[in-house]
Formats: structure tokens, C-alpha cells, sequence
């Protein structure tokens, strides 16, 4: 029987005291299923959307409910992540909505590369917070790294700020990649059109993943590619002024 996608999702994994996903201590919920291809995926085992599992959104709202009494005195939430969430628009609606019923703080971690459907514009109506990884400033360059251009991730955190929608813009530290300083001060400039950004993270790039693609016998792209240091952060932090 076919599962009815808004009441179903395909569920990667669940964090139940997630503290870096957002405000507080949050509810981490991991969807199945991705579309870009972020040559520095730690979670590549997600993109494919044949894996992960089934669970009603009864099922998900129960546990998290079990959760509330230490989660909402933190000034946590629900942060829904991936994967890429957005690719299962349907499932996110409900439980949004739900999750509003009961007073529980939204966070919808994500590339932002999809199309502003009414779907994804209705989703954003119910959600508290974004955190919206911009992958590369440069398009070009973006394209490289993730295999699509950036024109739908800015377009959308365009979307958010116009639309008085909190956020927080993340970038992915990768030496050689994303460090560069005049992409790094373009980053600024663009971060700086923007009305509803709360905070700014640099996120140092790392190759712990590295196993995950061994795993599933895929040739890991950054090999090689050192992790970011303390000092690589700290001058990227200077540059965008954070």
C-alpha cells in the first residue's frame, strides 16, 4: 500500500539532545534523501532515498512530545534536517504544523536549493527558524563543489529575509575550496543585504565522514583535502567580521 507523504517520511535517524542544530537543546530529526552531491558530505549514506525508514508522523510527534519537558525550559525545538528535508515538503507541513500546536520552537536545517514553490512558502509560515547553508558564494565555483549553481540557495535566503523569517547563515570551512578571501568578503557583502540573519557559523571542515563513503565502496572526493584548523576558522571569522 502506498504511504500517504503527508503523514509518512523516510526517516535517516533521530538525535533526541542535539545542541548545535540551533537554539537550546533541540529534537534532531534526520530525513532520507538528497539532491546535491557536497563533494564533503559527512552524511553521505543519506542522499539516497531508497534508504533511511518509514515513520508515521504520529509515531515522530509522540516521541518528541516525551521530550518537551527538557527541551522547551532550554529554549530548544525541533530542528528537521537531512539530508536534504525540503525534498519532503508534504510530511514537513503537518508536522509543523502540529509541532506550532503545542508551542514547540521549528528549525528547518537546510541548502535552500529548491524552487519557492507554495508548498515550500507554506512550510516557511511555521517555521521559527532557518538554518540555510549557503555552499559557495560563487556560483561557478559552487557548482564544482555541490554540482548545482547557488542562484536558488540566494534566491531563497532572499525569500526569508524579505519575508521577515529569521536565519542563520552556515558555510562549510574547506581549504582550498571555500576559503578564499575574495569569495569570503563577497559572502560578507551578500550576508549584509540581508534583514533577519541572527547569526553567522563557520563550520570547520573535517574528513571524519571519510568512512561513510568507504562504507558504501564510493571514492571519498576530498582525499587528501586537510581539515580545517582553529586558525583557518579564525581568519575566515575576521574576514566576514563574526
Amino acid at each position: 500500500m502506498e504511504k500517504d507523504l503527508r503523514y509518512y517520511a523516510k526517516i535517516h535517524s533521530v538525535e533526541s539532545f542535539g545542541t548545535v542544530d540551533g537554539p537550546g537543546i533541540r529534537f534532531v530529526l534526520f530525513l532520507q534523501g538528497c539532491h546535491l552531491q557536497c563533494k564533503y558530505c559527512h552524511n553521505r549514506d543519506t542522499w539516497n532515498m531508497i534508504g533511511g525508514e518509514y515513520k508515521s508522523i504520529d509515531d515522530i510527534f509522540e516521541k518528541i512530545k516525551r521530550y518537551k519537558n527538557y527541551i522547551m525550559p532550554s529554549g530548544g525545538g525541533v530542528t528537521v534536517t537531512g539530508g536534504e528535508p525540503l525534498l519532503q515538503i508534504k510530511f514537513l507541513i503537518e508536522l509543523f504544523k502540529k509541532l506550532k500546536e503545542e508551542g514547540i520552537h521549528t528549525c528547518i536545517d537546510t541548502s535552500g536549493m529548491v524552487n519557492l514553490t507554495e508548498d515550500i512558502k507554506e512550510v516557511l509560515k511555521y517555521t521559527d527558524l532557518v538554518l540555510l547553508d549557503i555552499k559557495h558564494i560563487d556560483s561557478e565555483k559552487c557548482k564544482k563543489l555541490v554540482g548545482f549553481r547557488n542562484k536558488k540557495e540566494l534566491d531563497f535566503a532572499k525569500y526569508l529575509s524579505d519575508n521577515n523569517i529569521k536565519m542563520w547563515i552556515r558555510q562549510v570551512l574547506v581549504p582550498g575550496y571555500t576559503d578564499d578571501e575574495q569569495d569570503l568578503i563577497k559572502l560578507k557583502e551578500f550576508i549584509s543585504t540581508l534583514k533577519t540573519v541572527e547569526k553567522v557559523q563557520i563550520l570547520p571542515y573535517h574528513s571524519m565522514g571519510k568512512y561513510k563513503w568507504d562504507k558504501l565502496g564510493i571514492k571519498y572526493p576530498l582525499e587528501g583535502v586537510p581539515d580545517a584548523t582553529q586558525k583557518d576558522v579564525d581568519r575566515a571569522k575576521k574576514i566576514l567580521g563574526i
